[in-house]
């Protein structure tokens, strides 16, 4: 029995030497509970919407009233041109656009009924079936309102229009989500545990008496996993396309250089991992679990990331898979033009610069 309990312990002395296998071993399931725990919500909050009222009389500014005060709504602005509409979705200003139609207290009072459109974005069915669900339940009680008050019993008919997305396929949504999500694992494993195998098995010294500099190794580790990486990519989008019935709107160029940067990116992290982990199983840990539940929780994949507490949103900030889901989403789903995922393409490209001059520099800290 003492030998036994030797043995036991000299586990877990092994186990208590290794300090980073002990963070990740605690960590994650740390990390996993919060993001599950704050992440994940049904509920829709901080909806953005703007109106669209011609005649602003007295009955339509009322029920607008009723949802500025809303604590689930949040007012933008009011829309004057219902030409541009579709712009503010395009430029992701509003979540929803209540359209009244015109003389629309006249038509309530004097015909019984008057109807308002609820415009929402579709590439998100269940979000926008909870944002149409959350206003057809403000009218609804602002009817009951006026209806007490006018006994001839009057009917506001809300019309729900579904943009990008009128099918309501939740592929729209998942498709852009699951390129984040598999290129992300894909591309940053794949580099972190190739650099680590090296490690272990001793051949990593060839490289430190290599008269090659760090950066010209980096790209030769980086480029036929960047190649693979494309392979994998143009399968997704055929399967997309073909099978899921996912349309490319926009134009496969600017979705190609996105998509390019993209993966730079994430086989910059991968190579970053594999600079400060000397073993491949830790390396799978951080370069997997690691980084799939932050993606698959916090980029929007799944959950708007306007739902989240201001910690969890300020976190996604800083994962490349929210720009990228967002960007691709524009340009597959709403068919718009680089012009419009500008402010997501510079994020992604800052970000990969980033993570490329870091990585370099703590290769370059190896070799020395």
């Amino acid at each position: 029995m003492k030998q036994f309990l030797s043995f036991v312990n000299k586990e877990f002395m092994h186990i208590w030497r290794d300090k980073r296998t002990i963070l990740v071993v605690i960590g994650l399931p740390v990390i996993q509970m919060i993001l599950f725990g704050f992440a994940i919500s049904t509920e829709v909050r901080n909806v953005r919407f703007g109106t669209f009222n011609p005649t602003k009389d007295a009955v339509s500014l009322k029920l607008e009233e009723h949802f500025i005060n809303n604590h689930y709504f949040t007012y933008i602005e009011e829309i004057t041109d219902p030409n541009h509409v579709a712009d503010y979705f395009k430029q992701d200003k509003v979540d929803m656009i209540l359209v009244f139609e015109n003389n629309f207290e006249y038509k309530l009072t004097h015909q019984g009924e008057a109807h308002i459109q609820i415009l929402t974005d579709g590439i998100d069915p269940n979000s926008a079936t909870a944002i149409a669900n959350y206003a057809h339940q403000i009218i609804q009680k602002y009817q009951q309102e006026i209806s007490a008050q006018m006994p001839n019993g009057y009917f506001i008919i809300p019309q729900i229009r579904l943009l990008y997305n009128p099918q309501m396929k939740s592929a729209f949504n998942f498709v852009p989500g699951v390129m984040g999500l598999v290129l992300t694992i894909i591309c940053a494993m794949m580099t972190a545990v190739s650099i680590v195998r090296e490690k272990e098995r001793g051949s990593i010294e060839v490289l430190l008496v290599s008269p090659i500099k760090p950066i010209y190794i980096m790209i030769a580790k980086m480029l036929p996993y960047l190649v693979i990486s494309g392979i994998i990519m143009v399968l997704i989008i055929l399967l997309s396309i073909f099978m899921l019935g996912v349309p490319m709107a926009g134009s496969y160029v600017t979705f190609c250089l996105v998509s390019l940067i993209f993966v730079i990116a994430m086989l910059a992290m991968g190579l970053l991992i594999s600079t400060l982990v000397d073993n491949q199983v830790i390396a799978l840990l951080l370069s997997g679990m690691g980084l799939m539940m932050p993606t698959a929780l916090l980029s929007g994949m799944i959950f708007p990331v306007d739902n989240m507490p201001w910690l969890l949103r300020a976190i996604s900030f800083f994962l490349p898979a929210r720009w990228f889901i967002a960007a691709i989403r524009k340009v597959m789903i709403e068919g718009l033009y680089f012009v419009s995922i500008y402010k997501e393409f510079i994020i992604l490209l800052v970000m990969t610069l980033v993570l490329l001059v870091i990585s370099l520099k703590k290769f370059k800290i190896r070799l020395e």
